[in-house]
């Protein structure tokens, strides 16, 4: 059983970087592709970013392209999403999910078989 784990949601001001961390309790996700997805009041739950195992691809919605970026570390079972330049429009629950099928670049809620519980990232001045 593969069970995400987010990390580091903040309350920051517009312009600021934070970095999202996402592990899991029990088995390893390095062999399954990653993503986070965010969630704000009232909105559907959209697909940010998602990377494939051993990164060798990677996805980025377009209203994030320039400004996050996916990585991970196999050794330390560990995926980041780094966001700079945040926008008050950003804010959102930010969901970490993962997919057995490592291979592919799922873009849709239906892809991901295994959830966190989200972690709160605020962008207010």
């Amino acid at each position: 059983q593969v069970q995400p784990v987010e990390s580091g949601g903040d309350l920051v001001q517009p312009g600021d970087s934070l970095r999202l961390s996402c592990t899991t309790s029990g088995r390893t996700f390095a062999t399954y592709t990653v993503a986070w997805f965010r969630q704000a009041p009232g909105q559907v739950r959209e697909l940010v970013a998602a990377i494939t195992r051993g990164g060798v691809e990677t996805y980025y919605v377009n209203s994030v392209k320039g400004r996050f970026t996916i990585s991970r570390d196999g050794a330390k079972n560990m995926v980041y999403l780094q966001m700079n330049s945040l926008k008050p429009e950003d804010t959102a629950v930010y969901f970490c999910a993962a997919d057995v099928a490592g291979w592919r670049l799922g873009h849709g809620a239906n892809d991901y078989d295994y959830w966190g519980q989200g972690t709160q990232v605020t962008v207010s001045s």
